[in-house]
């Protein structure tokens, strides 16, 4: 096994599928069809041909000496202007993992999986293959989503060959799997490996997330003649509010490491002489525990409430997504531990904040993900980057742990 020719792979795709803004690979688009192909070369060279799911799931197999089956995942898909690194890690990995056992039979069957449309950039629904294949997918929350030039999701799809209405057939695919285990290798796109300067990193699960959308309505008056005491402002309301949840993950990080995030702010009527009558702000909030989750969102609903009272304002939540905590297999946690310390040495545990289609595929069969070091913790960028030595380092250690999976 190379992990150097694993690099090799994603710089190359990265030549053929990137401009200098970026990754392009947007999902269901003319460069993400155009990555797909250069895989199944890559893929030909093994002579696999891989077989694509109902919800345009790309599967590679490598029959072992049982149906019992390891699969590795990942997805070539990227953002618009994305980084090298971001899902195709995972997918070269699995590559190299086929390679491994090429012109030998190993005791399991491997199948690497290239999930279709993870990002969700295009028409925001991420996790949109692997949720198909998972179950969790309902059509009627996405039959109408259109991209940002008016196409539509039906007709991105059926161009890839792929109806919506039959995405739920891609369940029949993973269920015939006896899967023993399901293995993901991703950057971290976060700053904590960096931050301990530890190339590789266990993770035990991503994140469950809350994440609502608040209205403040006060009332829009006059900013030159309405005396402060005497306003209803509901930015002010909404302000105060976005701080008291900053308050509520400091909080709970002492117990957990847990976030809180309001990344949208709109303020009626928008003008620069009137007190905002009304405010909309979204709030994610994440963690690893149910428990936790939980009373972090009842603190923040409590806090809102109060705040808004003493702003005289009033205040109403609307839940725009939710999915509960998807802790990983305690065993395969054990596994990944022992392969990342025979490379590294260390073996730092961190949940993920992000979601992967790992977390689709937690209620089907055990899981672990691998997370390797990102550069100034950026991804989703073009900057996005991992030091070669750490990227090598982390190579190895999962190619070791799909040995000891599939070898155990």
């Amino acid at each position: 096994m190379s992990a150097q020719d694993v690099v090799s792979d994603l710089r190359e795709l990265a030549k053929l599928t990137s401009t200098a803004d970026g990754a392009q690979r947007l999902a269901w688009g003319p460069v993400w069809r155009d990555a797909r192909t250069w895989f199944n070369s890559k893929l030909a060279e093994l002579n696999i041909t891989p077989e694509v799911d109902a919800a345009g799931n790309s599967w590679a197999t490598l029959r072992g000496a049982t149906p019992r089956t390891v699969i590795v995942g990942g997805h070539l898909d990227s953002v618009p202007n994305g980084g090298w690194l971001d899902g195709a890690l995972g997918v070269m990995a699995g590559l190299e993992a086929l390679r491994m056992y090429h012109g030998k039979q190993p005791p399991l069957t491997i199948k690497v999986v290239d999930w279709a449309d993870e990002e969700g950039a295009r028409f925001g629904r991420s996790l949109l293959g692997s949720s198909a294949s998972a179950g969790s997918l309902q059509v009627s929350e996405v039959e109408h989503l259109a991209d940002k030039t008016g196409v539509t999701l039906i007709d991105a799809l059926r161009e890839n060959g792929v109806e919506l209405s039959r995405m739920h057939e891609s369940q029949k695919f993973l269920k015939a799997i006896d899967a023993k285990a399901y293995l993901e290798l991703h950057i971290e796109q976060g700053p904590v490996l960096e931050s301990i300067n530890k190339p590789t990193g266990v993770v035990l699960g991503t994140f469950g997330v809350e994440r609502h959308l608040l209205r403040f309505v006060g009332q829009a008056a006059h900013s030159g003649s309405t005396p402060i005491p005497m306003r209803r402002d509901a930015f002010l309301a909404a302000a105060e509010s976005a701080l008291a949840f900053r308050d509520i993950a400091n909080k709970y990080t002492t117990a957990a490491r847990v976030v809180c995030t309001v990344g949208t702010v709109k303020v009626e009527p928008g003008i620069v002489t009137a007190v905002p009558g009304a405010c909309e702000i979204s709030l994610d909030q994440r963690a690893l525990d149910a428990d936790v989750l939980a009373q972090m969102l009842a603190d923040a609903r409590a806090a809102s409430w109060t705040i808004a009272a003493k702003n005289n304002v009033s205040v109403e939540w609307k839940r725009i997504w939710k999915i509960e905590p998807r802790p990983f297999d305690r065993n395969l946690i054990a596994l990944c531990d022992q392969a990342v310390r025979e490379v590294t040495g260390d073996a730092p545990h961190l949940p993920s904040g992000p979601l992967h289609d790992a977390a689709e595929m937690v209620p089907h069969m055990p899981v672990v993900m691998m997370f390797a070091y990102s550069s100034n913790g950026l991804s989703h960028c073009k900057e996005e980057d991992t030091p070669e030595p750490h990227l090598l380092k982390t190579i190895d250690a999962f190619l070791k742990l799909v040995e000891k999976v599939v070898e155990a």
